[in-house]
């Protein structure tokens, strides 16, 4: 059901995949999935682009200790000093539980190839190790610390975004949320498949829900390790509930059509426009989650790297 839907590279994905036999993920325990997930992340994503600056460091984390980064910028540091750049402070995704810098380098190298703005990932701390807020914690803690101290660093604090992707994208939507209370001003944020609630009963999860690269029992596996019940209406985890979303910064979410949590997204999307928030929304036909890491053979994934560049670009100019 709703197989059809699939372009013909993503079909071929599917099966590939199929063949391989592979556990789904809520088989495994969280460390063999990490593992599997880490061998995995970048098989069809495009070839780490070389970039004239990269760059491994510690910041503070939610916790008060520090939590590796990694910073990928298009200029040497001392051009950056004379010019700084702008600045994307990214979440890598993994349902919370899974990933870290190495399975979303590729990825971040391109949006700062294509934006030309540096890109800040973080590694913040995953579940069930450390369930909510950890990781919610990490990332405000990374943005108050780029806020704060990225100017020694040759970047532009003037000209700051938030982003991620799947569970990194409803960690951007959250910090977004919180920015805005804090008065800390972003020129956008970049939702890549974002997680916005815990609903099971969207007709994407029962469309979607299985045989289409993550299905419904892992959407509910990660949940369960990361958050406990009683958090799950939480606006930093369900974003879809924050009762008040006026003034957020501007967003670009980037959806798979063929992906359990888009109805999500969609509706996120929707709360944010009626809160008078811009918004472009782009909905990619015929893909899956995780999509935009499959470079190397979907034309989709270069599609939404582009317009994530010139959503970065067109926010920094106004």
């Amino acid at each position: 059901m709703g197989t059809h839907l699939l372009t013909p590279r993503m079909a071929s994905v599917l099966e590939r995949i199929a063949r391989a036999r592979r556990k789904p993920f809520h088989a495994m325990t969280p460390q063999e999935a990490r593992a599997v997930y880490a061998a995995g992340a970048e098989v069809l994503d495009l070839p780490r682009a070389p970039l004239p600056r990269v760059e491994n460091f510690s910041i503070p984390a939610g916790d008060g200790l520090e939590r590796p980064a990694r910073l990928y910028a298009c200029v040497a540091l001392n051009e950056a000093q004379e010019r700084p750049s702008p600045v994307l402070l990214y979440f890598h995704g993994g349902g919370f539980v899974l990933g870290g810098l190495d399975t979303h380098d590729s990825l971040c190298r391109q949006l700062a190839l294509r934006s030309g703005a540096a890109v800040l990932a973080l590694d913040y701390r995953l579940a069930p190790e450390h369930p909510f807020p950890a990781a919610w914690d990490d990332a405000w803690a990374a943005l108050r610390w780029l806020a704060t101290q990225g100017a020694q660093l040759g970047l532009d604090t003037r000209r700051m975004a938030i982003g991620g992707d799947s569970a990194g994208g409803t960690l951007a939507a959250a910090t977004a949320l919180r920015a805005r209370d804090e008065a800390l001003r972003l020129s956008l944020q970049l939702l890549i498949t974002p997680g916005t609630s815990d609903r099971a009963d969207t007709g994407s999860r029962r469309l979607f829900g299985q045989g289409f690269l993550i299905d419904s029992a892992t959407v509910t596996w990660f949940f369960d390790h990361a958050v406990p019940k009683a958090h799950r209406h939480d606006p930093r985890f369900a974003p879809l509930e924050a009762p008040d979303l006026e003034g957020v910064c501007p967003a670009l979410v980037l959806l798979a059509e063929c992906d359990p949590v888009v109805d999500d997204g969609i509706a996120y999307a929707d709360n944010l426009r009626m809160a008078g928030v811009p918004v472009d929304l782009e909905i990619y036909r015929g893909v899956t989650h995780d999509f935009m890491k499959m470079g190397r053979v979907l034309p989709e994934a270069l599609q939404a790297l582009d317009a994530a560049a010139l959503a970065l670009q067109g926010a920094w100019q106004e």
